[in-house]
């Protein structure tokens, strides 16, 4: 079985480390058998990428990509809580706001850069809901969020 960061390698993709908060939370939370990421932005070292509006400022396609994006900002936020990727036996749920016009209405093909991402890297579905909302921290277009089932340390041959 091919590990999570293996297929982000042969992918050209760089795991980057967990984003520091830009509020009085943490990057992610380990409960039970459950990691629930805080929204992500989409952040590359440290810079906001895509700023605006989708509808306006923001093509659909970068929107799109924003949303993977912030989808693997909330894979290292989940790192940093699991110590691994290969831990997570599943990505339960991602929840993407959009920051968009009101007559604004391809939410869903905004996070699909996320779900589609998501689905290179896992097997399994996730549940999805994808959110219009007239404005995000740092005028970022997009903010996802995710929750993930990990593996107990003994069912995986990570750690």
């Amino acid at each position: 079985m091919t590990s999570i960061e293996e297929k982000l390698s042969r992918a050209g993709i760089k795991l980057p480390e967990a984003a520091s908060p830009v509020g009085a939370y943490v990057p992610a939370v380990l409960s039970g058998k459950y990691v629930y990421s805080s929204g992500q932005l989409p952040l590359v070292d440290g810079e906001l990428i895509y700023a605006g509006k989708a509808g306006l400022d923001i093509s659909n396609e970068e929107a799109y990509q924003a949303a993977k994006i912030c989808a693997l900002n909330c894979l290292a936020a989940i790192k940093g809580v699991t110590g691994s990727l290969d831990r997570i036996k599943q990505i339960v749920k991602v929840t993407g706001y959009v920051n968009s016009t009101p007559d604004f209405t391809a939410h869903a093909k905004v996070l699909n850069g996320a779900s589609d991402f998501l689905g290179q890297l896992f097997e399994e579905g996730h549940a999805r809901a994808a959110v219009g909302v007239a404005s995000l921290p740092l005028n970022a277009v997009v903010e996802v969020e995710m929750i993930a089932e990990i593996r107990e340390n003994r069912d995986c041959n990570c750690c």
